[in-house]
């Protein structure tokens, strides 16, 4: 498996994965009108000039992909996705890694996750995380978690 910057040529199957892999996270929630399942393309596509998008490949296969920005001294996390079949092999662990260290000149990161995603939850407490503040984002609460680099 490699770490690499996604392309806007994968746009079109960043989505898609996107989407399967957030289906989950709704179900959890109640909440289909999540943004990771209403983006469009041209959305998405958008968001390569402003955030660092990175993708696991195995082969010639995505098998995950994330996005940061820096904001002051702050990495900002989202959009992680991976395959719903691929879940809970560590891919997720590896891409956060890679998302986390995408700013070196960074010294806080920031992400956020919905409030019944215990999986999630779980890694982010793992890996040193600790919630910081909560907010409603339509139907979903969410859980805002921080880690000082």
């Amino acid at each position: 498996m490699k770490v690499l910057q996604a392309t806007i040529e994968d746009a079109e199957i960043l989505l898609d994965l996107q989407r399967e892999a957030y289906k989950s996270e709704a179900e959890l929630h109640n909440d289909f009108k999540i943004p990771p399942l209403t983006q469009n393309l041209e959305e998405l596509k958008n968001s390569f000039s402003q955030k660092t998008v990175l993708k696991i490949m195995d082969g010639d296969t995505i098998l995950a992909s994330g996005q940061a920005y820096l904001e002051s001294d702050t990495c900002h996390i989202g959009r992680m996705s991976v395959w719903p079949e691929l879940q809970g092999k560590g891919i997720g662990s590896k891409l956060l890694s890679a998302l986390e260290s995408a700013f070196p000149e960074a010294n806080r990161v920031e992400l956020f996750t919905g409030e019944h995603s215990a999986s999630n939850l779980a890694m982010y407490k793992r890996r040193g995380y600790i919630q910081f503040k909560t907010a409603q984002l339509g139907k979903t609460k969410v859980i805002f978690l921080e880690r000082q680099l």
